[in-house]
């Protein structure tokens, strides 16, 4: 639970934390090239996530969090991206997570939080293992892919297909909630983008996990989900396809606006030296440039309206009391593969 100390202290603003994510902008920046070089983010850039308080945003009160809506995570996601993509799409994951890791049964969020610690999370959603009912709960086997961020990691939700053994496919899926020591990470992650997110892969063998611990599918898409119900915050009614598909893009947007803002600096200080165009001359002056300029950052603005206002009305339906379109039939089958995906 939370400390004498946390419960005394009056909470940082939506606007203080995002304005916390601008002042670490310049640093990730710094160390964006060694981020991608030595395939993690730094500890010393974990460290100063934490000390920022950036991962309670969307945390559940009850835990030492702040319960802003996800909104607030999204806007702190984008901000982070425009420095480094990859620390961005790693914290993206551990930001949401304070929503969906608030959908678990309260024994879960109490083993995860309870200690009034900030533990760095991550998560695998393509259901790669099987569950095997066992008393009080599941063993789970198998391996799973893209584990963002899993070297900072204490807690790691994998997706698997629920498979009793006297039930025929498709089983049903659920997300399983284990502490990193329970899995093997496979230092795999070579590749030439977002090679800083550490997204090594996952196996896992035989590993109890108790029925507190465990989340199905079906109340992740609907919002009826057992945390759903414990907490009064409507942000916990927040299904995972809503908030975990807006988060996921923020990435690309956030890091375009990074690209955007990195041209605007080098072409403000750029001068012509051809003789055909007449030497000296401002890059920044060209109608060419800024019409170019002009474009790239409408299109960026337009990215980031859809973003923030697809996530606002959504919450803003939730507190009014009413429910979120449910999925179509075929868009939660995409979610229910009957075999395990593969890279």
């Amino acid at each position: 639970m939370m400390s004498a100390a946390l419960c005394c202290k009056a909470p940082p603003t939506p606007e203080e934390m995002i304005g916390r994510a601008r002042d670490m902008v310049p640093e990730i920046r710094k160390l964006a090239e060694a981020t991608e070089r030595n395939r993690t983010i730094s500890p010393h850039i974990i460290a100063k996530i934490r000390d920022a308080e950036l991962l309670r945003t969307c945390r559940p009160k009850e835990f030492g969090g702040f319960e802003y809506d996800a909104v607030v995570a999204l806007e702190i996601a984008l901000v982070i991206s425009a420095a480094c993509a990859s620390t961005g799409w790693t914290m993206n994951g551990a930001l949401s997570n304070g929503i969906s890791f608030g959908h678990f049964p309260i024994e879960a969020q109490r083993e995860l939080w309870g200690g009034g610690e900030d533990p760095f999370t991550c998560a695998c959603f393509a259901p790669t293992g099987t569950g095997v009912p066992a008393d009080g709960g599941y063993v789970l086997s198998g391996k799973w892919s893209f584990a963002s961020g899993c070297d900072h990691s204490s807690w790691i939700r994998l997706g698997a297909l629920i498979t009793p053994a006297d039930a025929p496919p498709p089983h049903e899926g659920a997300f399983l909630l284990l502490p990193i020591e329970d899995v093997e990470i496979v230092d795999n992650w070579f590749v030439c983008g977002l090679s800083g997110t550490g997204s090594k892969d996952i196996v896992v063998r035989e590993a109890f996990v108790p029925q507190h611990r465990v989340l199905r599918f079906a109340e992740t898409r609907s919002g009826r989900t057992p945390g759903a119900q414990y907490h009064e915050n409507p942000l916990y009614r927040l299904p995972l396809l809503v908030s975990g598909a807006t988060m996921l893009a923020s990435t690309a947007v956030g890091a375009a606006r990074g690209a955007l803002d990195a041209y605007l600096e080098m072409t403000a200080g750029r001068k012509t030296r051809g003789a055909l165009a007449g030497g000296g001359m401002a890059m920044a002056e060209f109608a060419t440039v800024q019409l170019r300029f002009a474009e790239a950052s409408a299109a960026l603005e337009t990215a980031e309206m859809i973003l923030l206002t697809d996530l606002r009305n959504a919450m803003q339906k939730l507190r009014a009391g009413r429910k979120l379109p449910s999925l179509t039939a075929s868009a939660a089958a995409a979610t229910r593969p009957t075999r395990p995906s593969s890279r």
